[in-house]
């Protein structure tokens, strides 16, 4: 589906896509207390529209295991195309010292794909779960994963690698489902629509105190009825919590808008997802899947 409004990422957005960088002082604070310890987030290896006015807040998304996927998803800004670097020894200490000096009372931890690594980088996220608990007991860690595909051990594996995560902890695990079923293989390359409502009711499965989360960009082709449908699947796998937000095209590499959803129908669409029986659902065009995920609580 197209529409008069499509704009490559170089012209004018809609007005309600553009806000105010924040404030440079707060921004650069966030920023120099992660570059000092060359660590990253997807705040800025994502360019999300929010990082300003979350820097500001003093919050953000770690990104662990490095700024390389092994995934070659279309519409992702994360860097691409190219072996990943070494698992850096130190990223959890460092995270865990960032997160003290943020005094973050809720911190998202998410990664890159990492199909190189034995466990997918599963352990990974125990360790640096670990590792902030230690320096930060009171601090809320909610676990945002890829779908930790289990190559070669295929779905015997992935159930693993997601247990392993569940064992943690977390206060809320996060997966996306990115986009509806049909557009799966367009958006998602290397992913899989059943293969992650599997990861969501995984984690149901293991232990269902757990609540889970996932969520959507809009604008790359979808119609409503598919939306609705792809929000009636994860209910039916148990998924708690809801995010849905505008695709916003980072580059001309990436795959063009097809559609900018306005503010009125996410309200429309957030108000069938808490009639579906969401506890929480944040639905706007510039909503993203850590955006104020600390107001959960």
């Amino acid at each position: 589906m197209t529409d008069s409004s499509v704009r490559s990422p170089f012209t004018n957005l809609p007005s309600w896509l553009r806000r105010p960088i924040g404030n440079a002082s707060d921004i650069s604070t966030v920023q120099r207390i992660i570059k000092q310890r060359q660590i990253h987030t997807i705040c800025e290896e994502g360019r999300c529209p929010n990082r300003g006015e979350c820097y500001a807040n003093q919050t953000a998304t770690f990104l662990l295991m490095g700024p390389t996927c092994t995934r070659s998803c279309a519409f992702c800004q994360v860097d691409k195309g190219h072996a990943p670097m070494p698992l850096d020894e130190d990223e959890p200490a460092k995270v865990a010292e960032a997160v003290q000096l943020l005094e973050l009372r809720y911190v998202v931890l998410t990664s890159v794909a990492r199909d190189d690594l034995p466990d997918g980088g599963a352990g990974w996220f125990v360790k640096t779960m670990e590792a902030v608990r230690q320096v930060n007991p009171s601090t809320q860690i909610e676990v945002l994963t890829p779908d930790f595909w289990g190559g070669l051990s295929g779905e015997a594996g992935q159930a693993e690698r997601v247990a392993t995560v569940v064992a943690a902890h977390p206060a809320c695990y996060n997966h996306n489902i990115e986009t509806v079923e049909r557009l799966q293989g367009v958006v998602r390359r290397g992913a899989k629509y059943g293969r992650s409502l599997r990861v969501l009711a995984w984690v149901k499965e293991l232990n269902p105190n757990i609540p889970t989360k996932s969520g959507l960009m809009l604008g790359h082709g979808e119609t409503q009825v598919e939306i609705v449908q792809a929000l009636q699947d994860l209910r039916a796998v148990g998924c708690d919590r809801l995010t849905l937000g505008q695709y916003m095209r980072p580059s001309l590499d990436h795959l063009p808008v097809q559609k900018y959803w306005t503010p009125e129908e996410f309200e429309e669409l957030g108000a069938i997802a808490r009639d579906m029986g969401f506890s929480h659902v944040r639905s706007g065009p510039l909503v993203r899947s850590s955006y104020h995920a600390g107001e959960e609580l």
